[in-house]
């Protein structure tokens, strides 16, 4: 999608040709002289026009107006969150009718943060998967202007919010595709697609050969049950490198759990809803997503992505419960529960991620149902052994409403985890299981600073909504960019349209 920053007031929008114009009417809203004013007045005071977010209403050739269509949209308090509530509202009642070019108008002076919830906004209530549907119908929404009454500070917002669409839809679009069509290989080629498109990205795809090289037993052996390969993806993007003598940037480390599909091994899944285990590799598409949109930023950070991606399939060369393997640590792990898989191809993930002596690590994975009773679908879980990382985390998720919650790491929670016939059992029981599954994590995360996001309830949405999310690329990216040197955090102006 097209979008466009313009400067538009309420009076100027009423010439303004396109195909819908919609306005964000906030609480604060004081009418002015104009037409499109007295229209807004007249249905508020009518009682036909409400201003609590995500209200509407909706006019047809209304008169003066070059606009055939018009929806008013109440935005509550003005804040980014009641917006996004407002725009998801407005852009949803457009969606499947013939509008292709829509001006979003707002009706005061907005802040940053306003607009690049209002962007997201627009693209997540427009959003449509096609890539596997014999007749797709796609888009019709294919340009979006945002009128405001100033752009002066609002660019840099602009161009960040229109980079986050991209990553946010380039993660939805790999977690949406059936698990015949997003395979390790195929994810693996869509990692190498983002190296080709920029020279600040690099790609390395390792096969069962160099990963049994390199010692990930742990990994190795969830694979081991299907026919598909596993693929182990490294990606680089260098855009803090080394300047004369002085040594480039501590990566950050973002690993991805990239279960392509989860049966859950000899430990088998009941079959209702099973189908939704292709989102099993949400993880792995919100470092693909996050890698996308740094290419098009360009921030002067170094970012390192890890993928370790593998089918867990039933068969007779399945790891079986009760087996003990080695991981690349050298620990061995007693695998009780063959679908508490995504913990034993991490843990090999983050014994990698020790080579590049990172400043921080990050994992994202959609790894326990205990997670979603906990938080539902509102709130990731995460769980870090450093303060800092974890208050920047948090901090990175409410600014770009993508938010998480910290959970504990006592020490008492590891006791389940002991095995009689290994260093350590894969699974601790039912009860704390999205803290134990973090526990057996952080053995592995001992030489750097890390955190862990559990995603399992956010990543994506079942039911008629059924479809991925696209979460945490808001958080991820958010999180990034806010670790520049400060003088060159302002982000790179892009030419205005």
């Amino acid at each position: 999608m097209d979008f466009e920053l313009k400067t538009l007031s309420l009076a100027g929008a009423v010439s303004e040709k396109t195909d819908a114009l919609v306005v964000l009417v906030p609480l604060a809203w004081k009418p002015g002289k104009g037409l499109l004013d007295g229209l807004i007045a007249d249905a508020m005071k009518s009682g036909d026009l409400e201003l609590k977010p995500g209200k509407l209403l909706k006019l047809w050739r209304a008169a003066g107006m070059a606009a055939p269509r018009v929806v008013l949209a109440g935005a509550g308090d003005g804040s980014a969150k009641q917006a996004r509530q407002a725009v998801i509202a407005a852009v949803g009642s457009l969606k499947g009718g013939p509008a292709q070019r829509v001006t979003l108008c707002f009706g005061s002076g907005i802040s940053a943060e306003v607009l690049r919830a209002s962007v997201l906004a627009v693209a997540e209530a427009s959003y449509v998967y096609t890539t596997t549907k014999s007749k797709p119908e796609g888009r019709k929404l294919s340009h979006v202007t945002l009128g405001v009454l100033s752009a002066d500070g609002l660019q840099g917002a602009f161009d960040e919010a229109k980079a986050t669409v991209d990553g946010i839809e380039f993660a939805k679009e790999w977690a949406n595709r059936p698990g015949n069509h997003s395979t390790p290989t195929m994810l693996g080629e869509a990692a190498k697609s983002l190296a080709k498109g920029s020279k600040l990205i690099k790609c390395e795809v390792l096969g069962p050969k160099e990963v049994a090289r390199l010692g990930m037993g742990s990994f190795i052996s969830v694979a081991q049950g299907s026919e598909e390969e596993l693929r182990f993806i490294v990606l680089r993007y260098d855009g803090a490198p080394a300047r004369g003598k002085a040594a480039a940037a501590a990566p950050t480390l973002l690993v991805g759990k990239g279960i392509t599909f989860d049966t859950g091994g000899i430990s088998i899944k009941p079959a209702a809803e099973m189908d939704e285990m292709k989102f099993d590799m949400c993880g792995a598409a919100s470092v693909l997503g996050v890698f996308r949109a740094l290419a098009e930023l360009k921030p002067a950070i170094n970012v390192v992505g890890l993928i370790p991606s593998c089918e867990n399939m039933p068969d007779g060369r399945s790891v079986k419960p009760g087996d003990v393997v080695t991981s690349m640590s050298g620990q061995t792990i007693e695998n009780l529960n063959t679908d508490a898989e995504g913990r034993l191809i991490l843990c090999d993930a983050l014994t990698y991620a020790e080579r590049f002596k990172p400043r921080a690590v990050v994992d994202i994975a959609t790894l326990t149902g205990a997670c979603v009773i906990a938080l539902g679908a509102v709130r990731s879980g995460l769980f870090s052994n450093d303060d800092a990382l974890a208050k920047g985390l948090q901090d990175a998720g409410e600014a770009a409403l993508d938010p998480c919650w910290r959970m504990p790491l006592d020490e008492d929670y590891a006791e389940s985890l002991k095995s009689n016939f290994a260093d350590v059992a894969n699974v601790g029981g039912r009860a704390g299981g999205a803290i134990t599954a973090a526990k057996f994590l952080q053995r592995f995360a001992g030489k750097f600073p890390w955190a862990h996001l559990d995603i399992a309830g956010t990543a994506w949405k079942g039911g008629a909504a059924k479809g991925a999310t696209g979460r945490p690329v808001g958080l991820l990216l958010t999180y990034l960019l806010a670790q520049q040197p400060p003088r060159l955090a302002t982000r790179p102006a892009v030419r205005r349209k």
